[in-house]
C-alpha cells in the first residue's frame, strides 16, 4: 500500500491531531508526520492544499485524502483490518462506536473551559454546572465501558481502540485541570498517559516554544 502521511497541528494544543496520531502509533502503523504550525500563513497553505475544511488532522494515503479525526481512524480500520482499531466483539464494537461519536459531537462546555494544553501547570479552575455535567457523563462512560467490556486490559475495551484515542485528549484535560475523579477513572487516565505513544507525543509537545493565546487558561 502507499505510504501514509498525517498532517497535524501543534502537539501541545491539537487534541484532534492527537487522536489519529496516537491510534496509528498504538496500531503499529508507519507514517510520515507533516507539521503545520497554528496561527501562521504556512498552516493555511499546507492544510488547504489538501482540505477545504482548513483544519487538521488530514490523512493522505496515496490518492486518497481523509480529513477529520474519527473519519481518518474509520478509514484506517478498513484499510488495515488486521489491526485492532475496534473491538472484535460485536456488542463491544457497537458501544465503542457510540461513545466515540458521543465524544466527537459533545462536551462543548468541557472543551471550552479546559482546552488541551500539555504545558499548563496542573491546577483547577472554577467549573460551570454544564462543565461538571460533562465531567460526570465522561466518568460514567468510562465506568460503563470498563464494566461491560474492559476485562482484557486497562483500556475502555481491554485493548487500545479508537474509543481510547477519542478520549485521550479528555484524559489530558482532566489531568491538567486537576479534576477530581474516581480511583477507577484515575487508573484509566494513568493507562492512557503511560503508553509509549502518549509519552512520545507529550515529550515533543513540551519542547514546542510557540504559544496560542486562546488555548492558554490561567
Amino acid at each position: 500500500m502507499s505510504n501514509l502521511e498525517l498532517i497535524i497541528g501543534n502537539k501541545n494544543y491539537s487534541s484532534w491531531s492527537l487522536r489519529p496520531w496516537m491510534m496509528m502509533r498504538m496500531a503499529g502503523l508507519k507514517f510520515t508526520e507533516v507539521f503545520a504550525r497554528f496561527e501562521t500563513p504556512e498552516f493555511k497553505r499546507i492544510v488547504q492544499r489538501h482540505s477545504k475544511a482548513g483544519r487538521v488532522p488530514i490523512l493522505i494515503h496515496g490518492k486518497i485524502t481523509v480529513w477529520e479525526s474519527l473519519a481518518i481512524m474509520e478509514y484506517l480500520a478498513e484499510a488495515y483490518p488486521k489491526r485492532m482499531f475496534w473491538p472484535k466483539n460485536k456488542a463491544a464494537r457497537a458501544m465503542a462506536r457510540a461513545v466515540s461519536n458521543e465524544m466527537h459531537a459533545g462536551f462543548t462546555a468541557l472543551r471550552t473551559a479546559c482546552p488541551m494544553n500539555l504545558r499548563r501547570p496542573r491546577k483547577p479552575v472554577h467549573f460551570s454546572v454544564d462543565t461538571l455535567a460533562n465531567i460526570a457523563r465522561i466518568e460514567q462512560i468510562w465506568k460503563d465501558c470498563r464494566a461491560a467490556h474492559g476485562k482484557g486490559g486497562p483500556f475502555l475495551f481491554g485493548g487500545f481502540t479508537i474509543a481510547d484515542a477519542m478520549f485521550a485528549p479528555v484524559v489530558t484535560r482532566f489531568d491538567t485541570f486537576d479534576i477530581k475523579v474516581s480511583a477507577n477513572s484515575r487508573a484509566y487516565m494513568d493507562a492512557i498517559m503511560g503508553t509509549p505513544a502518549f509519552e512520545e507525543w507529550k515529550e515533543a509537545a513540551l519542547m514546542e516554544p510557540w504559544v496560542v493565546p486562546y488555548d492558554e487558561v490561567d
